[in-house]
């Protein structure tokens, strides 16, 4: 019997030694703290670090070259809006006013993105040599408008498992809304939009089968002072190995 206690003792023990750890690391019942949230780097279900190129495969004659003045062909403008195109001067080709961010992501132009801290997603591109952050975190805005405007990040995260089930990989897609913009042009030749602006956008990484990566981004432009609806485009980058190809031209200011 003597012998039957000591047994006991020595794995209530270890019983007691296991649970104090458990909470000690914050994964137990004993009431431990719980573990601090992943950063959004360090959470981010997709990476869409490194340098990109935009691959051009629709509205070429829009995005490759300056369109004549009035071809505002496929943006739903309201007649203040046409008004505002048409009254474009084609004297200002190649202004930074093209390269806010409602109509940045549609220029031909190659992407570099880094993590600038672990809050905060920075693109750079060499066309027209613009940088957008995309803060995660919900900070508080700045007074000012800008080119680029204020962008709001968030990481839409499915299939990570819920209580009970098996962990799986984490999925999801990269949110942004910016607002703040001071406006500009969705195209080239002056189609406008105005600092009433808000722009919506999606991206999603992908795998080609040939084993090049992509992502795409979706843009939505709303605009209540010069658009009827909104204006929805989506817009492909392909991964490069390295900045090789990297040459920053700037815009007029």
């Amino acid at each position: 019997m003597t012998r039957r206690i000591q047994v006991v003792a020595a794995a209530a023990v270890l019983i007691g030694s296991a649970i104090v750890l458990s909470a000690q690391q914050g994964g137990g019942r004993a009431g431990g703290p719980p573990a601090p949230p992943p950063t959004p780097q360090a959470g981010a279900p997709i990476d869409l670090t490194g340098y990109w190129v935009s691959v051009v495969t629709e509205d070429w004659r829009w995005r490759m070259v300056t369109p004549p003045k009035g071809d505002v062909a496929s943006v739903p403008l309201n007649p203040e809006g046409t008004k505002v195109a048409n009254s474009w001067d084609p004297a200002t080709d190649g202004s930074c006013l093209a390269y806010g961010a409602a109509g940045l992501m549609r220029e031909p132009t190659r992407l570099h993105i880094t993590w600038e801290n672990p809050q905060t997603l920075k693109i750079e591109t060499d066309s027209g040599v613009q940088t957008r952050r995309f803060v995660f975190g919900g900070a508080q805005p700045p007074a000012q408008r800008s080119l680029q405007g204020y962008s709001a990040a968030e990481w839409e995260i499915v299939g990570a498992g819920g209580r009970g089930a098996p962990a799986g990989p984490r999925r999801g897609n990269l949110k942004v809304t910016t607002t703040m913009m001071s406006g500009g042009w969705l195209r080239k030749n002056g189609v406008p939009y105005s600092e009433n602006a808000t722009l919506t956008e999606y991206y999603d990484r992908f795998p080609a089968p040939n084993n090049e990566e992509w992502f795409v981004v979706t843009t939505i432009v709303s605009d209540p002072k010069y658009l009827n609806t909104d204006f929805v485009t989506s817009t492909h980058f392909k991964k490069e190995a390295d900045g090789a190809k990297w040459a920053p031209k700037p815009c007029k200011s």
